[in-house]
């Protein structure tokens, strides 16, 4: 979700005012996925990077996501959007702690889609923990050293309970991945847009859909391989 604060800039305001524009994106980028059965959707919200900045606009984006949780909490149960938090809890204040657990109780029963919200989230971070939990129960000898594999490591991510994402939409022409799911995106198709986040809406998330669906995607085969499998799904 970046390009909040460019698109502030272009109107001669301040960076909040970007970030309060990107809500209105969150919010259609959800409706959309809803509309269209998308059952997975992971959005960058802050990372571990994002620290740096002015603490002014640090708060702003806590009220910001305190106002978002507060007034759409209800429309997310309503449409059974399940929300959960992948990030470390360690540093982020208490009140989002706890705002951040009351979403994830009252929506635990959604089937319609599920959102994870990166915040705090950082993706080599994300793997070391993962490292340190295996190691733990190798260490107490609960784990086997040889009995470790992929999806031993898939298991211990914070994204253990859902698939590899196939798609990462990466808005205002940004041509890197900032250290966002850098485990899972292995075989991931990225869509690169000039679009800043405040202006990514319906018709700008399908251009990005339909660019996905037009590839191919061959996970190391040729493309002969790819289609004679997809003919033998058909037969």
């Amino acid at each position: 979700m970046d390009g909040n604060g460019r698109w502030a800039k272009k109107r001669f305001r301040n960076r909040v005012y970007g970030h309060e524009a990107g809500i209105d994106s969150v919010k259609a980028v959800i409706k959309c996925c809803l509309e269209w059965g998308i059952p997975y959707l992971t959005l960058y919200a802050f990372s571990k990077e994002n620290w740096k900045r002015p603490s002014s606009e640090i708060q702003a984006l806590w009220q910001l996501m305190k106002r978002f949780l507060h007034a759409e909490l209800p429309v997310l149960v309503e449409h059974g959007v399940r929300v959960v938090h992948i990030g470390d809890r360690e540093g982020l204040p208490e009140d989002i702690c706890r705002l951040l657990d009351e979403a994830v109780e009252k929506t635990a029963c959604g089937s319609s889609l599920y959102l994870q919200v990166a915040l705090n989230y950082g993706g080599r971070q994300e793997i070391v923990r993962a490292v340190r939990l295996i190691a733990e129960k190798v260490k107490s000898g609960v784990l086997d050293p040889s009995a470790i594999s992929v999806e031993t490591i898939n298991t211990h991510l914070f994204t253990g309970e859902v698939p590899d994402p196939d798609l990462l939409i990466r808005t205002s022409g940004e041509f890197r991945v900032s250290n966002f799911l850098l485990w899972q995106i292995a075989y991931t198709e990225i869509y690169i847009t000039d679009v800043l986040w405040p202006d990514f809406r319906e018709r700008e998330f399908l251009k990005a859909v339909e660019d996905y669906q037009r590839r191919e995607r061959r996970f190391g085969m040729t493309s002969e391989q790819v289609e004679a499998r997809e003919i033998a799904h058909l037969s």
